[in-house]
């Protein structure tokens, strides 16, 4: 027989009915859960930050890649970190700034989005995930203020949309929570202008996820190799970007092996053609 808790030993905020925002619950439940929350913002420590990530729209969808490298002042504080996460079927985000308040948030934003479908009954649509991420972010604007920043970039397939090759949708954010709708590609992150750079002679509109994954792999070695903070692709040690593609059959997260290949392609070019 199951033990039964006495309705006095749960707190009353559990036992509210509520909105469809996990967030709004944790600040009123277990606000010490929430990023940000509690920290001293009279020093900044000195703490890992994630570098550049890019996005592309192609024919069947979106992309978004990152690199592996985490520093810390002038150290590499990790090689092989993740910044590229599947934020739910139809979406994914990617991570620059702090490391550990942006992996906190994402994780945060995950459940933002399973907890919104399971109260509601319903996803959220696409515009809706990327103001609730707008929202997350503004919520940390006080630890941004003191050096601690998130900048995310969030990318998804709009399944309201009609025509195709329209349904690949790019956004950006400021320190505010401020929301930018990008149109092709975009790139945030401390390389962020060597492979915006990249991308606006990379890209093809409409060209095939393999090829744009292509051009985003080589979009992340050019800013590698102008950005000490970006890591390019590293065949020894066989750590490659992370990349996902979104499209109406779901977010996929492509395998290592499969970005290996793509990685050692362009590797191969920049020995016969070094500037690219």
């Amino acid at each position: 027989m199951s033990q039964q808790w006495p309705a006095a030993a749960v707190p009353a905020v559990y036992l509210t009915p509520g909105t469809g925002s996990f967030t709004d619950f944790l600040a009123a439940a277990e606000p010490q859960l929430l990023p940000g929350h509690g920290r001293s913002t009279h020093q900044v420590p000195d703490v890992p930050h994630g570098t550049t990530i890019v996005a592309l729209t192609c024919a069947d969808g979106v992309v978004l890649a990152g690199d592996r490298r985490a520093t810390m002042g002038n150290l590499i504080a990790q090689r092989d970190i993740e910044k590229v996460f599947v934020a739910d079927n139809h979406s994914a985000v990617g991570i620059a700034g702090t490391a550990g308040l942006a992996i906190e948030m994402v994780r945060l934003f995950q459940l933002e989005l399973e907890h919104y479908e399971k109260i509601e009954g319903v996803r959220l649509s696409l515009d809706g995930k990327a103001n609730r991420l707008a929202a997350m972010i503004r919520g940390n604007l006080g630890a941004a203020m003191q050096g601690l920043a998130v900048l995310p970039l969030f990318v998804g397939y709009d399944t309201d949309r009609i025509e195709p090759t329209a349904a690949g949708r790019i956004y950006s954010y400021d320190v505010t929570g401020g929301k930018f709708e990008e149109h092709d590609f975009y790139s945030v992150g401390s390389g962020s202008l060597f492979a915006r750079s990249a991308l606006k002679k990379r890209f093809v509109r409409g060209a095939p996820a393999a090829d744009a994954v292509r051009t985003a792999v080589e979009a992340l070695y050019d800013a590698a190799d102008d950005d000490t903070a970006t890591g390019g692709p590293d065949l020894t040690r066989k750590i490659y970007p992370v990349v996902i593609t979104v499209g109406l059959d779901g977010a996929v997260r492509w395998t290592d092996d499969a970005v290996g290949t793509i990685a050692e392609a362009v590797v191969a070019g920049r020995m016969v053609n070094p500037g690219g």
